[in-house]
């Protein structure tokens, strides 16, 4: 039985059990109070008509006296009083040892009021005395009823006695097991509750138990034990389910690991087969002698600026610079583009010396400069221009490298910018044909790396309205070493 269909069996149950006493106690107390009720009228009835006879009398002794209009009014409300005691009294129910005896009352009161009637009429005969006989025998049915009353009540208080004692004894019973059924009851939510809470809780345990070792990299824990009808099973099959997913990812991500170290052996022995860039530098350097010794100056300094880059890209990419030789770098590169591009191109620098003692990774202008190139104004006839402007502020420098060239979309910039979202289609193949391997993305990824930092970099550019890169470098920064996963 699951959990669900346990609370909707034990709740109710618990429920009705708790009713039923209270249902139970209720009854006895409603039982007695209701005979208490019907005692008690009959008991007030058989007092009201002894209070109200002796009051007739007294209204009549007293119109007797004055024969007045007021003490005759009197005495005909005691009568009418009188009369609703006897109707009252001729509606009630009687105990069955009392009937004939309260038949008998009614038959008095009836007759005493006859008497005071009798007493009232003879009063006005010539005759003085003439109501004496009537006064002294509805004196005696007075008596009477005074004697029959007490009796009734006597009689009322026995009956009910035996009964009342009864209904006592059955209240305390019901009181007794009114306090078993609370302690039982409260017992049975306890051991529920305790129930309940091992049923939620103790699948939890164990479930966080099984997360914890496959978070420390145990992927072959069992999950818990759960019966098919236990609400968690669902979250432990999903454990399950997570742990076999898990497995074909590490498996997936091992063969991808093996195919780059694969690749990577690859490279290497294709680098290794290739010409030695040691070799290429001494022999650009042989060549610029021999050129200038030639007397071919122009040729000579190209050939040396080459050689410069050459030797500055031999370098590894773990280790910072600073910017002033980033910026002397940028130079070399920008002598042997203006051998490529001629008058075409104009390269514009505005400096500020102290800023170019921060560190930066290595390759940080160059692939930016070359961007420009690529992208920017390679298909400009005339007129190109680069400018680039380092600018010293309090707690940072400013590095902007801007041209005149065709510019670019909002989109390509949001691109360039959010650099870990797919690249829009159009710029796929934008870092291909560097000569340093690394594209625009890769600097500001390997910027944001070295710094810590996601809000250096911006970019203004409008289609046809060239193009602004600004990096905001801050002012003092530790020399550290950039991540081997920063040179991709």
């Amino acid at each position: 039985m699951n959990m669900r269909r346990m609370l909707f069996i034990v709740i109710p149950a618990l429920f009705i059990m708790n009713n039923a006493v209270s249902f139970f106690i209720f009854q006895s107390g409603r039982t007695v109070q209701q005979s208490y009720n019907l005692m008690l009228n009959r008991v007030l009835l058989y007092k009201q008509a002894d209070e109200q006879t002796k009051g007739s009398l007294r209204a009549i002794n007293v119109y007797l006296q004055d024969r007045s209009e007021s003490s005759l009014a009197a005495y005909k409300q005691q009568r009418d009083e009188l009369r609703k005691l006897h109707t009252s009294l001729s509606a009630q129910s009687t105990i069955p040892a009392a009937d004939l005896i309260v038949r008998s009352y009614r038959n008095m009161l009836h007759t005493f009021i006859l008497q005071a009637a009798d007493i009232v009429e003879a009063s006005n005969s010539p005759s003085p005395l003439a109501y004496a006989d009537f006064y002294e025998e509805a004196e005696q049915t007075a008596g009477f009823i005074q004697e029959e009353g007490h009796y009734l009540i006597d009689q009322e208080l026995s009956y009910y006695q035996p009964l009342y004692r009864q209904i006592l004894i059955q209240t305390d019973v019901m009181n007794y097991w009114g306090v078993v059924v609370f302690i039982l009851n409260t017992v049975i939510s306890v051991m529920f509750a305790y129930w309940i809470s091992l049923r939620i809780t103790r699948p939890i345990k164990q479930l966080v138990q099984t997360a914890r070792s496959i978070s420390n990299g145990n992927f072959q824990i069992a999950p818990p034990p759960l019966s098919a009808r236990n609400e968690f099973r669902i979250l432990s099959e999903a454990f399950v389910h997570m742990q076999n997913n898990l497995k074909e990812l590490i498996v997936k991500e091992k063969e991808s690991l093996e195919k780059d170290r694969l690749v990577k052996e690859l490279e290497l022995e294709v680098l290794q087969n290739q010409i030695n860039p040691h070799f290429l530098y001494n022999s650009l350097n042989v060549l610029s002698k021999l050129a200038l010794l030639e007397g071919a100056e122009q040729t000579s300094d190209l050939t040396v600026s080459l050689s410069n880059l050459l030797r500055y890209n031999l370098r590894k990419l773990d280790r910072p610079v600073t910017l002033r030789d980033e910026v002397e770098h940028a130079k070399e590169y920008f002598i042997i583009q203006q051998a490529r591009f001629r008058e075409r191109i104009r390269f514009e620098t505005d400096i500020e010396e102290g800023g170019l003692d921060v560190l930066v990774p290595m390759l940080t202008l160059q692939p930016l400069l070359e961007n420009v190139f690529v992208h920017g104004i390679e298909g400009r006839e005339e007129g190109a221009l680069i400018k680039l402007t380092i600018t010293c502020k309090p707690d940072e420098t400013w590095i902007a490298i801007s041209d005149n060239g065709i510019g670019m979309s909002a989109e390509v910039r949001e691109s360039l910018l959010h650099f870990d979202s797919e690249r829009p289609l159009g710029r796929r193949e934008q870092e291909k044909g560097h000569s340093t391997g690394l594209g625009t993305r890769n600097v500001f990824r390997r910027l944001e790396l070295f710094y810590g930092r996601k809000d250096m970099i911006t970019i203004h550019s409008e289609p046809g309205q060239g193009t602004t890169v600004m990096i905001r470098i801050p002012a003092k920064k530790e020399e550290r070493n950039v991540s081997p996963t920063d040179r991709r």
